[in-house]
Formats: structure tokens, sequence, C-alpha cells
């Protein structure tokens, strides 16, 4: 019986489109073993952060430590951590059949070069790097930050075989230039997009506090806006959308704008694992009252290309909205 469901994403078979994203869900090889027994498509290992290591270190480091001893400290934390990650992608790829991606989030230019070859031999069958950067300064050059995703991926892919996915922010006033660089450098797909640390203040105590952590359907609304316009625009690129995707429906909104997989998360830490089957019964269900006995049958139906209007997508501004309400 043919699989309804299945795709394909970045080189990869996926037997449906519903990815878990690097999280705190997958850090675990017996939670991987459960998700993919609950029907998930693929996982994206919880990331290794570069940061994290560099703050570990700091915190048993003390004034007037000498360099040696630094280097001692920084070296021996990451290597630990490092190992530890390549036990868990080994494990978690003898455990499970469904492919699984491992993933770094890295925020310095040449970071984890080596290790990506490491995880290559792991066994993982991707690597998700989630570059992390924002320009600060006044003298930051006008592309450093888009040169920054580029040099990063281009030395990622000298030194593995295995695809390379970028998951992207959404921050950028040339978004599409960007992809298409990344395209050329021989990306084989990206994610649309990543989810930062969000902040927020507390008056009383007056200081810096963390935001909400998990994602609402609001915020959907970017990630198709940009799923549409890049599928229309750079057809060859694979794409998963990310963020603010809850449900069944959101799944088919992001297909239909040209997603080939998505990354959920929010969700399945709010329902549980269940909530897999659930999505897959709703997406069933759609499928069979519009006659569709594949994805492929829509995806991209709606993306900038396939609109008879195109501006749908590129129109940002309230006045139609507001122009009838007092």
């Amino acid at each position: 019986m043919k699989n309804i469901f299945e795709t394909h994403f970045a080189g990869l078979y996926l037997s449906n489109p519903i990815v878990i994203a690097s999280s705190g869900l997958t850090n675990t090889v017996e939670k991987n073993k459960e998700l993919e027994k609950a029907g998930a498509g693929a996982i994206v290992l919880k990331s290794l952060f570069e940061e994290q290591i560099s703050k570990k270190a700091g915190a048993l480091l003390t004034e007037g430590t000498y360099p040696e001893a630094n280097d001692y400290i920084l070296n021996y934390l990451k290597t630990n951590e490092v190992n530890n990650y390549l036990k868990l992608i080994k494990e978690t790829k003898e455990a499970c059949r469904i492919p699984v991606i491992a993933s770094v989030n890295c925020y310095k230019d040449d970071s984890w070069i080596d290790f990506a070859h490491q995880i290559e031999m792991a066994g993982a069958d991707a690597l998700e790097l989630n570059i992390f950067a924002l320009n600060t300064e006044f003298t930051d050059e006008h592309n450093s930050l888009e040169d920054t995703y580029i040099r990063i991926t281009q030395k990622v892919k000298d030194a593995i075989q295995i695809p390379v996915i970028v998951k992207m922010s959404k921050y950028f006033s040339r978004l599409v230039k960007l992809v298409n660089d990344l395209e050329s450098s021989g990306i084989n797909g990206i994610v649309l997009f990543n989810r930062f640390y969000q902040h927020d203040i507390d008056i009383n105590k007056l200081q810096m506090t963390s935001g909400h952590v998990f994602s609402s359907h609001t915020d959907i609304s970017d990630t198709l806006r940009w799923t549409g316009i890049i599928s229309g625009k750079l057809p060859r690129v694979s794409i998963a959308a990310s963020t603010g995707i809850h449900d069944w429906e959101s799944i088919i909104k992001c297909i239909l704008c040209g997603a080939s997989a998505v990354q959920i998360c929010t969700t399945v830490y709010q329902h549980g694992k269940e909530i897999i089957a659930q999505i897959q019964r709703g997406m069933e269900e759609w499928m069979q009252s519009l006659n569709f006995t594949s994805l492929d049958d829509f995806r991209g139906k709606l993306n900038y290309a396939q609109l008879e209007d195109p501006s749908l997508y590129e129109r940002v501004q309230f006045m139609r909205y507001f122009s009838n309400r007092d």
C-alpha cells in the first residue's frame, strides 16, 4: 500500500514530513525511540551548544588562573561534551530506523568544523547548523553576518559528505539572496526558522529575565510567508518549515507553501507525543476529502510562483485590514 505521507528533505527519505526539532525532547536514546514509535518521520538531536561549553568553562575558572589551566579546562569540557554527544548519535542510530539529524548551535566563525567530521563518523544521517549571531557593533560590515553563514557552511560542506542543513534566522534584509548563496555553496536544505532565546524584563526586580519559551500559533505567519516566497523563487531548495506549527492544519499550510517537511516542538511538549498520530489522522482526512494521494499533489500549490497575484506574499501593511474598522 502506498504511503501517502512520504517525502524527501535535504536528500533524506522521510516516511512522513513530521520532524521533531532539536530540544530536550530528543536528548536521550529512550525519548528518541518513543518518538519514532509515536510516528515521527525524523528527529533532530538536542543541539550541542558552543556557548554552553564556554559558559561551563567560565564557571570553573577563577581570577588569576594560568592561561595553560584555562586551555586545559576548556579543552577537557569540550572533549567531554563532544564525546557524550557522539555517544548519543551512535546509540540513537542503533535504536532507531528513522533519519537522525545531529545539530550544532554555533555563534563563532570556524567553530565546530573538525567536530562535523566526528558527527559523520558517529553515524548521523545529516547535520543541522543552527548559526546564532547578531550584528551589534557599529563596526560590523554590511554583509558580515551573511558572510559568516556562508563561510561556516562552506567549510562544513568541505569536511563531510552527509547532507548539511542550515537553520535560518528570519532577521535578514535579503533573505532570498542569502538562501540562494547558501544553495550555491552546496547546502542540502534549510529550516525556516530558528527560534531565538526570548528576553523579558522583571520591572519589580529591575533585571533581565527569560521570556516565553514556547511558540504560539501566531508565530507561523512569517514561516508561511517566507516558505512560500523562497519555494517559489528558489524551487531547487529543500525547505523544512518551523516555528508556530502546532496542528495538522499548520502542516498542510506549510506544504501548500512549498515545504517538504516541518519541525515541531512546542506542541509535543504541550500535548505529548500522541499529538503526532493526531496530526497524521487530520492530514489524511483532509487529503482524502480533496482526493490528494500524495504530498506532491499539493506541495507548493500556493507558493509565490503559483499565485495569480504573488504580491499577496509581499503585502506587509495593515491598511487594508484596518480600513473598515472603527
